[in-house]
């Protein structure tokens, strides 16, 4: 299998809400809430990068079509890592997600292995990393 991973779909349990969040909140570029006329289709996809995309989907209907039981979210499943050029980037876009009504749970700091770091917890649960690390260079 090659690795062509396009879509990262986290699970919601207000549609709305995480709308909200990404897009007014984070600034994420969306075309807003799609998939209405099909029961089980309403999503909405963020443009993040060189094609890949994040999408929020309800629980409920990620669990009808993968037909695996709904259980209880947890916030130690994995990590959404959005690694940036600097620590006062890092500063500034938990910033941005405090104001979001993201939950700060890890205030930025410096890390054991050199670099900094913070995490946020979206408005369902979901864990994200933001990150400076001085051995990575990005991408414009």
């Amino acid at each position: 299998m090659k690795p062509r991973i396009t879509v990262l779909t986290l699970g919601v349990d207000d549609l709305e809400r995480s709308l909200h969040f990404y897009r007014d909140g984070l600034g994420f570029s969306t075309e807003g809430i799609v998939g209405q006329e099909f029961e089980h289709g309403t999503v909405a996809f963020f443009d993040l990068h060189a094609g890949l995309k994040l999408a929020i989907w309800s629980r409920k209907d990620i669990s009808y079509e993968a037909k695996v039981p709904l259980a209880a979210p947890s916030s130690t499943e994995m990590t959404i890592g959005h690694n940036v050029g600097s620590k006062a980037e890092v500063d500034q876009v938990i910033e941005q997600a405090r104001q979001a009504g993201a939950t700060i749970t890890d205030p930025p700091h410096d890390t054991f292995w050199g670099g900094y770091s913070a995490h946020f917890l979206d408005p369902d649960g979901h864990l994200w990393e933001v990150v400076w690390n001085p051995a990575w260079e990005l991408e414009p």
